[in-house]
């Protein structure tokens, strides 16, 4: 077994995994799991760069995520930044600033690597899974962009585009800097166009109408399973590998935007730094679904992280 630590930055949200792992028998025995929002991509549509309140934000949770690895004791550590960092004019002051704290420098991948560690992360058990049809198509509906790939047991094909919550919340929600709430139908189609304008750019490299299996990752398709699943409180358990309909997708897409703020911050499974970007998330999963013609999706709390953690170990 090899103690690893992985870091997944993205554009809503940092994770930190430890695991033990053993690659000669594909076991991955989970240590520590957690999640911070941090809105590192807050305005970086809008400006091209990383604002400095997003910046000390991340910072303080990578601050958090040293002491862990350190109690930890992991052997080896990767830091994997995503969308925002891609993007951003001012990168090298968050590549400064993570090096500092944890002492590895991030990398900032491309959309075709992080597609292909979020397929590994997710379809690694799913593949001892007889019943269910390949190939796989699995979608990570991050706050930056959103990657899909297709594959068996590898990937045979992938793309990135730039349809994740956060991004589609404040280009399209966020009027005078203040999100509409709830959002208007003019507004809702203004996401919708551009989400079918996306899904036809990955249609031109992924083959999505030969996906027999969809796979949902990252937390708008986690929020909508919890929601789904009528959970008392997020619990990690019961929403890893369950199976949510295409109609209940659909009902509780139309209900996130259409609630309000505290309509939907009431609901228990809410993170507080999902509430403004929900609808947003939910209405790209609906979209995929209707374009590929999936019955359900499978949900699966296993992704970006994992496969990071497997490239290292």
């Amino acid at each position: 077994m090899t103690r690893v630590a992985a870091v997944d930055c993205g554009t809503n949200s940092i994770r930190l995994l430890v695991a033990d792992c053993d690659p000669a028998t594909g076991e991955l025995v989970e240590l520590d799991r957690r999640m911070t929002i941090v809105r590192l991509g807050q305005g970086v549509d809008r400006t091209g760069r990383l604002a400095p309140e997003a910046l000390e934000r991340t910072f303080a949770a990578c601050r958090e995520y040293a002491g862990v690895i350190k109690e930890f004791g992991a052997e080896r550590v990767r830091f994997v930044a995503t969308s925002a960092s891609r993007d951003a004019e001012n990168r090298a002051d968050f590549v400064r600033g993570v090096l500092d704290i944890l002492g590895v420098e991030p990398e900032v991948i491309s959309g075709d690597q992080e597609a292909e560690f979020s397929f590994t992360g997710a379809t690694k058990e799913l593949t001892a899974h007889e019943h269910l049809e390949r190939p796989f198509l699995v979608v990570d509906i991050g706050g930056g962009s959103t990657e899909f790939v297709v594959g068996e047991e590898h990937v045979r094909a992938a793309r990135s585009v730039d349809i994740g919550c956060v991004r589609m919340t404040e280009r399209h929600l966020v009027v005078d800097g203040v999100v509409t709430d709830p959002p208007t139908a003019e507004q809702v189609a203004a996401i919708r166009a551009d989400i079918e304008a996306a899904l036809d750019l990955a249609a031109e490299s992924v083959p999505l109408s030969e996906a027999r299996t969809l796979v949902g990752l990252a937390g708008s398709v986690t929020t909508v399973a919890g929601i789904a699943l009528g959970l008392p409180e997020y619990l990690s358990s019961a929403i890893h590998h369950s199976r949510i309909s295409y109609e209940q997708v659909r009902e509780i897409s139309g209900r996130m935007l259409t609630a309000t703020h505290a309509e939907r911050a009431a609901i228990p499974v809410m993170h507080a730094g999902r509430v403004d970007v929900i609808g947003a998330g939910a209405l790209v999963l609906l979209a995929i679904m209707e374009r590929i013609g999936a019955s359900e999706v499978v949900v699966s709390e296993h992704d970006i992280l994992d496969g990071i953690a497997w490239s290292i170990a």
